[in-house]
């Protein structure tokens, strides 16, 4: 048999082209921010994770240029051999004081931080487990990982409980979850998920890309409800908040440490570019100096949560400024996302496998940066394609 079989009788993707509903690989011309332009259509962007709005913030930008001025444009080798620069270990000592911990890393990719840790840590006699709709990057981790991954029902304490229960005490455990839910927008339930992890001696990481930024103060997960003694490890990326490209891990010194030696992901890529390192720096330092982004981004969330409950969408279990909008069929979800894409505003469509079936929706996602003006438009365009779709 060809293994290239597969490849030539692979026709989902024409299909859904032909109808002119295909959502997927869409290249921007240009984007700035709230705002995107695709060949000569403007659309206001509700489908970034931009979500403090900093890729085009003037420090952010120079630093970058600056950091290729003085470092030129990559390290061309791994942070095990000659790519670590004194900038990568300055970003991650502020990282780490960011968080509250003692030690961060910096991976080149966020999907790598999630990939190299995991497989690192969890060894053959070790356990995974993890929440039903964790990120796919912990899911790839724990397959490459040597341990054996178990899984819970989305946020359900019970079960995780009698999970936990049923593994041997002499094995080594290790809880994953995310923060903030990439699809759903809801938070985990922190306080509990501690008690529960305390209760049965296993560790416990959380995964904060969706929530760095936006969740206690911008510091993340465990900051929102006072637990930097209850999360062992917290995941960040780049790539959303930090308005850059790449991820950190950050724990307890002996266990990051353990970490850069181990993980195939850090040790056998190059390591982040130096504009990447510098943006994310600058990023960092405005989340500091400027904490009313926090709050603003976290009232757009909050007014836009309650519009669209008003309207009569069904949003699920947000929290956040990641509100999903459930319209539970594929062809449907598509019509809804090419209405709204004709008529100027950028969202993202999800279908299954991407979520269970019955639960398609269109994913949005809200910036510090979107004016009210802005806000509004979306939130009528929703109405009047939500009313002639049936959807409200």
């Amino acid at each position: 048999m060809d293994i290239f079989m597969k490849c030539n009788e692979y026709t989902t993707a024409n299909d859904v082209r032909e109808t002119g509903l295909y959502p997927y690989f869409i290249p921007l011309t240009n984007n700035e921010g709230t705002e995107a332009l695709i060949g000569n259509h403007h659309l206001i962007m509700i489908g970034s994770n931009n979500y403090l709005g900093l890729t085009v913030h003037p420090k952010v930008r120079q630093a970058a240029i600056d950091a290729v001025s003085v470092y030129g444009t990559s390290c061309t080798g791994s942070r095990f051999l000659n790519g670590t620069l004194e900038l990568h270990l300055e970003l991650e000592r502020r990282l780490a004081e960011w968080v509250g911990v003692e030690r961060a890393l910096v991976f080149s990719t966020g999907y790598q931080v999630n990939v190299g840790t995991i497989s690192a840590l969890v060894g053959r006699d070790d356990f995974v487990i993890t929440d039903k709709d964790d990120h796919a990057s912990i899911i790839d981790g724990c397959r490459l990982s040597y341990g054996t991954m178990k899984r819970f029902p989305h946020n359900d304490l019970d079960a995780l409980d009698r999970v936990l229960a049923s593994l041997p005490e002499s094995s080594g455990r290790l809880v994953i979850v995310d923060g903030v839910f990439s699809m759903g927008g809801d938070i985990a339930p922190l306080p509990d998920l501690v008690e529960v992890c305390r209760r049965h001696e296993a560790r416990l990481m959380v995964d904060d890309a969706h929530a760095m930024g936006v969740l206690g103060g911008g510091r993340g997960t465990a900051a929102e409800f006072g637990l930097h003694q209850g999360v062992d490890l917290t995941m960040g990326t780049f790539s959303k908040s930090f308005a850059s490209l790449g991820g950190f891990i950050a724990g307890d010194n002996d266990v990051v440490d353990y970490i850069q030696h181990h993980a195939r992901s850090l040790i056998f890529s190059a390591s982040i570019p130096p504009a990447n390192a510098a943006a994310a720096m600058a990023a960092l330092e405005i989340m500091h100096d400027e904490p009313e982004r926090v709050k603003r981004l976290i009232e757009i969330g909050t007014f836009m949560r309650s519009r669209y409950r008003e309207m009569g969408f069904n949003i699920g279990a947000s929290e956040t400024p990641i509100i999903p909008i459930i319209i539970g069929d594929d062809n449907r979800t598509l019509l809804f996302w090419k209405a709204l894409f004709d008529a100027g505003v950028y969202a993202n469509p999800v279908l299954s496998p991407g979520v269970p079936q019955g639960m398609q929706l269109l994913r949005t996602s809200y910036m510090a940066t979107h004016t009210d003006e802005q806000l509004e438009k979306v939130l009528s365009t929703f109405k009047s394609v939500g009313t002639r779709l049936g959807v409200i």
